[in-house]
């Protein structure tokens, strides 16, 4: 996905926690035997910094449930938390574990993590009513393990409300970060007919680092930016109404590579703290660039070796696990990534090809069971062999049908008989096209874009390529980059496409 202004706050973020080397740890020493709680100020950059406390059982017995509160200084705000739920009242903050990390054994430790904006320190910490630094409880503290999740009467945010997504979706990209050419729009504004929002996006601190920090875009930037209250609000509304709203990683500037197992748990941490945050319904991979790759020797897509391929699958399947069968997971990789490995893989069996070709298969593949839509970006793209062994060149019906086709009919990968890239169910697969000429190159008119959906969907004026696949009554839908380029243009995309696709059997 494509955009000219990167968010400032972001890069200058990205910039001081990388420049800051020294960890700064504030801790009460235990007065006795028993749970601990000590806080590290991780980074310090001026204006702001990240925190963690690291819950220790010292005690004999199992820790079966805790709460950590504290209170921050006047000017000093919480920001992005992760590993623990939180409940505020003025500047005292109370974080309650999650369920995966309130069970504590004796010696064992956990810890969670929180961004604050302002300077100063938490003063006045408790651990489940006692002093963090061990001692007497000042109240009593809890005999059974905390809530992790609100009482039934208030939905928790990390499980929206409950509700299909639609038979044929209209999918799109807000630029929630940043404003771009097309302009700021607020989450309350876009119109009800988008089933899926990605919000575009979730960037990482550093290329390796797998910290994934998603902010909305800057007042100064986008002079009309609501709250971050008025925000998850709006969030709340869509999902009420049976709308998916997902965090979208990566994009055109956020490059991501996952090449050690600390950057992947640090991917699922942060990943997660942002979900929790907004109560959002998913995840979106939209890795471009250099973000994914295959080392010399990885050359089948159905084991692969190279740890950024390794460790991003791993990473997905703890956030789906994590969430449950209710999590959404999509996906929006580029030509190269997928459809160019009916021809090329990786860096081939003699080496000398692009290591990025068809790097996104082995992905998709090993996440068919978790994956909920495909939409592989039919722009920005080069010639592209199709399952008829022509090329075919973006800007008409038959690029659209045949890359599609291929997903929906599977394909032999480097041309390996013996190594097939199985079919994608119908309703898993949907394309990606620019929502105008602004967006991005390989725009097509609302009559192209449907002619090759209704070849897909039916059989019906295909031209001059017959699909492999069939009809795919189910095939789930249009995604487009991007809401906000849609507005700039009058809003065409989504009042030619939507009512078209709700019109489909």
């Amino acid at each position: 996905m494509q955009r000219s202004l990167r968010t400032p706050l972001l890069a200058v973020l990205a910039a001081l926690v990388t420049a800051t080397s020294a960890t700064l740890a504030l801790a009460t020493p235990a007065r006795a035997a028993g749970p601990t709680a000590v806080f590290t100020k991780t980074s310090d950059w001026g204006t702001g910094w990240e925190g963690r406390y690291t819950i220790t059982n010292g005690g004999p017995s199992t820790i079966t449930g805790w709460q950590v509160a504290f209170t921050l200084p006047p000017g000093t705000t919480l920001g992005t938390y992760w590993d623990a739920t939180v409940s505020s009242a003025g500047q005292r903050h109370t974080f309650t574990n999650r369920s995966w990390n309130g069970t504590v054994a004796p010696g064992a430790s956990v810890s969670f993590g929180f961004l604050v904006t302002g300077a100063g320190s938490p003063t006045d910490c408790a651990l489940n009513g006692a002093p963090c630094g061990g001692g007497t409880p000042t109240t009593p503290p809890p005999t059974t393990p905390p809530p992790t999740t609100p009482p039934p009467t208030t939905p928790p945010p990390t499980s929206p409300p409950a509700g299909g997504l639609a038979k044929h979706a209209l999918i799109g990209y807000l630029h929630a970060s940043f404003a771009n050419g097309a302009g700021y729009l607020r989450m309350a504004d876009v119109p009800a007919d988008w089933d899926i929002v990605n919000l575009a996006f979730g960037e990482p601190t550093s290329v390796t680092s797998g910290d994934i920090r998603f902010q909305l875009c800057p007042v100064t930037e986008c002079p009309n930016v609501e709250t971050e209250a008025e925000f998850t609000a709006a969030v709340r509304a869509k999902q009420q109404q049976g709308k998916k709203v997902l965090l979208s990683i990566g994009g055109q500037n956020g490059q991501v590579q996952l090449t050690t197992t600390a950057a992947r748990d640090t991917f699922v941490r942060s990943v997660s703290a942002i979900i929790d945050r907004y109560g959002l319904n998913g995840l979106d991979i939209d890795f471009e660039g250099h973000s994914l790759y295959l080392n010399a020797g990885d050359t089948d897509f159905r084991n692969p070796t190279t740890p950024v391929v390794v460790n991003l699958i791993s990473a997905i399947r703890t956030l789906k696990q994590r969430y449950g069968a209710g999590f959404v997971l999509t996906m929006a990789p580029e030509t190269f990534f997928v459809q160019l490995g009916y021809q090329f893989y990786g860096s081939g069996p003699w080496g000398g090809q692009d290591p990025r070709a068809g790097s996104y298969l082995p992905v998709i593949h090993a996440l068919r069971d978790d994956l909920t839509v495909l939409h592989v970006q039919d722009y920005n793209s080069g010639p592209i062999v199709g399952l008829d062994n022509q090329y075919h060149t973006m800007g008409g019906a038959d690029f659209h049908i045949a890359m599609t086709d291929m997903l929906l009919a599977g394909f032999p990968v480097a041309g390996n008989t013996s190594a097939v890239f199985p079919p994608l169910r119908e309703d898993q697969v949907a394309f990606g096209v620019p929502a105008s000429t602004n967006a991005g190159n390989g725009h097509l008119g609302p009559a192209g874009v449907q002619q090759a959906v209704t070849c897909l969907v039916k059989g019906q004026n295909c031209g001059g390529y017959t699909p492999r696949s069939g009809t795919n009554p189910g095939f789930r839908g249009l995604m487009t980059w991007s809401i906000n380029w849609d507005r700039f243009s009058s809003w065409e995309f989504r009042l030619s496409h939507g009512p078209f696709l709700k019109a489909l059997p």
